[in-house]
């Protein structure tokens, strides 16, 4: 019997997250054989542009994947009732959705999308199972980047909200080990509902072109030579951390005269292009650009390893740095700081890297010592990346076996 999945997103369907984190997850499933509906919110800026006859486009690139979109409108301010109108009119549009699809699981990316879930679910008389797909630990993400006082009235509604959503559930997605330990411990009570760890995962296919001869290539158009690449993928400020990045960037190049560093952003060059400057870094060593997602493998087959560095607080003991996955597969030993989801494990035990536990110099001597020390070892890189981070056989055959539990638990 063919079964069919609603999965919630409040993001937009053009978002990088989305296309690399939400879809290729989607066709996956679909590979099952499942009937899979993606449900998005788009900006205002995107959603004018979508529909200027782009529309159409992204349905039939969608649907020929097994895909049916559709799509309401995010509402970014004032924060809390936007936020709050967004839940209630995707609630209501899920439950139409769901009276007319008959969906046999609705699957809730993060908090927002499960309220709108749970929600649909309790105003209809038909009751999918719901998964709740935890992408971090929402509540003292906030607090922990200031942005609602510890211990607030607004902290504390949320995390009420949370255990309400917990209890509802019926299975669980986390991005890693220690969210799982951290979240369902024996007193949670949750042992009997299906849990699975599913890090950001890379499709691998798009690094298979990021070869020696890629290599060549990058590195003549950027006139590198034989020189020794850094590299850093992804934004600048909040979560990660600039100062402490371009501070290791300064020390590289006091190390390695003729480095040369690769920074590959979505944000503005100009907040780091400044400070490599000041930092040593003249015209010709340095590339800083905006790079599309399916830019990344080619430019990151040029360097030879790479930073990460995330402010370490406890909400993040929940993330997985798609960067990392990327890195790897790409080749390239990481340099991370501590205190970030199963990094630290991930890069010791596969030898792929090194921990920087102090955030200065001395630190960052040591960290490049440690890189030296271990060689070439991009064939060791890729492998870890085939066996922790892979898109069809670590995250799609585990979304595909939460699928199945699930389902057959409703034939049962």
């Amino acid at each position: 019997m063919k079964r069919a999945t609603l999965y919630i997103c409040y993001f937009g369907v053009r978002q990088p997250l989305v296309q690399t984190q939400v879809i290729p997850y989607l066709r996956e499933l679909a590979k099952d054989g499942i009937d899979v509906t993606l449900l998005t919110f788009e900006p205002a800026a995107e959603a004018s542009e979508t529909s200027s006859g782009s529309i159409s486009a992204i349905k039939e690139q969608l649907r020929a994947e097994g895909i049916e979109w559709h799509s309401l409108r995010y509402h970014k301010r004032p924060s809390v009732p936007a936020t709050a109108y967004d839940v209630l009119n995707g609630a209501r549009y899920t439950r139409s959705l769901l009276r007319r699809e008959k969906f046999d699981v609705l699957h809730a990316r993060s908090h927002v999308p499960m309220m709108m879930a749970t929600l649909a679910r309790e105003w209809s008389s038909l009751k999918p199972k719901i998964i709740f797909d935890i992408r971090g630990f929402f509540p003292e993400e906030y607090t922990d980047a200031g942005l609602w006082p510890e211990g607030g009235w607004l902290y504390r509604t949320v995390k009420r909200v949370e255990r309400w959503l917990m209890r509802e559930a019926d299975a669980f997605v986390v991005l890693t080990n220690k969210a799982k330990e951290l979240l369902f411990s024996d007193e949670a009570g949750d042992r009997d509902r299906p849990v699975e760890v599913i890090p950001c995962c890379v499709d691998l296919a798009r690094f298979a072109t990021a070869n020696e001869e890629s290599r060549a290539r990058v590195r003549s158009e950027l006139d590198i030579g034989n020189r020794k690449v850094l590299a850093y993928v992804g934004a600048f400020g909040g979560w990660y951390l600039t100062d402490e990045m371009v501070d290791l960037f300064k020390v590289f190049k006091e190390n390695e005269s003729n480095g040369y560093a690769m920074i590959l952003t979505q944000s503005d060059p100009e907040i780091v292009n400044s400070k490599l400057r000041a930092a040593g870094y003249g015209d010709h060593d340095l590339f800083i650009s905006r790079v599309s997602a399916s830019e990344i493998p080619r430019y990151l087959s040029g360097a030879d390893f790479a930073v990460s560095f995330i402010k370490k607080c406890y909400s993040k003991q929940a993330s997985s740095p798609t960067k990392n996955a990327e890195y790897l597969a790409s080749g390239l030993p990481i340099i991370a700081n501590s205190g970030i989801g199963d990094v630290d494990e991930q890069i010791t035990a596969n030898g792929v890297g090194t921990i920087v536990t102090s955030l200065d110099r001395a630190g960052y001597i040591k960290a490049f010592d440690d890189i030296k020390r271990l060689g070439d070892i991009a064939e060791r890189c890729m492998e870890t990346a085939k066996r922790e981070f892979d898109l069809e056989t670590v995250g799609g055959a585990r979304y595909r076996r939460l699928y199945a539990r699930l389902l057959k638990e409703t034939e049962s």
